[in-house]
C-alpha cells in the first residue's frame, strides 16, 4: 500500500508550460560524468516511465502532489515538472475520498493509456483500478473510469496495475500482499475481456509488479516488506523469472514466487532504506539498462525520493551493483 503526504496544488491542465526544472548535479570522475542519487530529491513514489514520440522520457508517480505529477527529461538525470495528469474537476472519483496511487503509463495503439490505483489507506475491499487516455504523454488525460474494484473481482487490495502485451493479446497484472494476479483485457485495453477471470501468478509477499521480457525469459520484478514507515521501512526490490508470461516464476534455486521465493535486486544501505516499487527498464543509446524506484533518504527521511540504478545482466539474471542503492554512478548515454 502507498501511504501519502498530501500537498496543496491548484489543478492545471497539462498542456501548459513546465513550472520548474529539477537538475541533478553531475561531476567528472576520471573523465566520466557521474550523477548522484536521488535523481529527484522530492517524494515521487512508485514511478512509471515511458519515452514519448517527442523523444522525451515522461515519468509519473503516486500523487504526493494532488492529481498525479508528471515530469520529463531528455537524459534521465535532469527532470522538469510538467504539471499533473488530472485537475480537481477531471480526477477519477469512483473511490470516495480516494487517492491515486502507482500509475502505469503505456502506449496502446495511437494513444497513451494511464492505468492507476484508487484507494484510501486500509480500504482493501473498496479500492480498485481504472484507466485514462491522452493523445500526448503530458496530457491532458481523460478518465475512462474504473476497470474493477476489489469487491467486484474478488481480489483483496486490488492496486498497483501493470499492463503488458504478449502474442497479440493485452493483459493487466496487479496486486498488493494478497497475491499477484493477471487478467486479459479488451482489444483497446480499456476494459476487461468479456468472460475473463483473474488468475494468480505470485504469492502474498509482493506488490508493485513489473514484467520485463528479455532473451526468452519473462522477469517478474516486485517489492516485499513495508513501503511507508520512514526509516523503519523494509521495502526491497526482488525478481524471479519464467519461460512463460503466466509463470511459474522461479528464483535461481527453482523455487516459486507463488511460494514467496525470489532473488533480491535492490536492498537498503546506510544512505537509503525502503528501496522498492521499480519502474520499467529503460535502455540508453549504449545499450545500458536503467531502472527507477523510490527510497527513503536516511539524511532526510521525509517522503520517498526518486532513485535510479544501472541494471546489468549476469548469467541471465538482472543485477544491480552490490545489490543495493548506489550513491553515484556514471550517467546514461544519450
Amino acid at each position: 500500500m502507498k501511504k501519502l503526504i498530501f500537498l496543496s496544488l491548484l489543478g492545471g491542465m497539462i498542456g501548459c508550460a513546465a513550472s520548474s526544472s529539477l537538475k541533478n548535479k553531475t561531476e567528472d570522475s576520471n573523465s566520466a560524468k557521474v550523477y548522484r542519487n536521488p535523481v529527484i530529491d522530492k517524494s515521487l513514489p512508485d514511478p512509471s516511465v515511458i519515452k514519448g514520440d517527442d523523444s522525451y522520457f515522461y515519468l509519473y508517480a503516486t500523487e504526493n502532489i494532488r492529481n498525479l505529477p508528471i515530469h520529463r527529461s531528455k537524459d534521465l538525470i535532469n527532470w522538469e515538472f510538467m504539471g499533473t495528469a488530472f485537475t480537481n474537476e477531471t480526477r477519477p472519483n469512483f473511490e470516495e475520498k480516494g487517492s491515486i496511487w502507482a500509475p502505469d503509463i503505456n502506449k496502446v495503439g495511437n494513444r497513451y493509456v494511464l492505468y492507476y490505483s484508487m484507494s484510501v489507506w486500509g480500504g482493501e475491499w473498496t479500492c480498485g483500478i481504472g484507466c485514462a487516455t491522452a493523445d500526448k504523454p503530458e496530457g491532458p488525460f481523460t478518465d475512462r473510469g474504473k476497470l474493477f474494484r476489489s469487491n467486484e473481482i474478488d481480489v483483496q487490495n486490488s492496486i498497483d496495475p501493470f499492463y503488458i502485451e504478449d502474442k497479440g493479446k493485452k493483459y493487466l497484472f496487479w496486486g498488493s500482499f494478497r497475491g499477484i494476479y493477471y487478467i486479459e483485457l479488451s482489444k483497446d485495453g480499456l476494459s476487461l475481456k468479456e468472460g475473463a477471470k483473474p488468475q494468480r501468478i505470485a504469492g502474498t509477499a509482493y506488490e508493485g509488479t513489473y514484467i520485463h521480457k528479455r532473451k526468452g525469459y519473462y522477469y517478474l520484478f516486485a517489492s516485499v516488506g513495508s513501503c511507508c514507515e520512514g526509516l523503519k521501512s523494509t521495502y526491497t526490490t526482488v525478481v524471479g523469472r519464467s519461460k512463460s508470461l503466466f509463470g511459474p516464476y522461479l528464483n535461481k534455486k527453482g523455487e516459486r514466487m507463488l511460494d514467496n521465493k525470489h532473488e533480491i535486486l535492490i536492498r537498503k544501505n546506510e544512505a537509503f532504506v525502503g528501496t522498492g516499487h521499480n519502474s520499467e527498464i529503460v535502455t540508453d543509446k549504449a545499450g545500458n539498462d536503467w531502472i527507477f524506484y523510490h527510497a527513503v533518504k536516511v539524511a532526510n527521511p521525509k517522503g520517498r525520493v526518486l532513485m535510479m540504478d544501472k541494471v546489468e545482466w549476469i548469467d541471465g539474471w538482472p543485477f544491480v551493483k552490490e545489490s543495493t542503492a548506489s550513491l553515484d554512478s556514471e550517467v546514461p548515454v544519450f
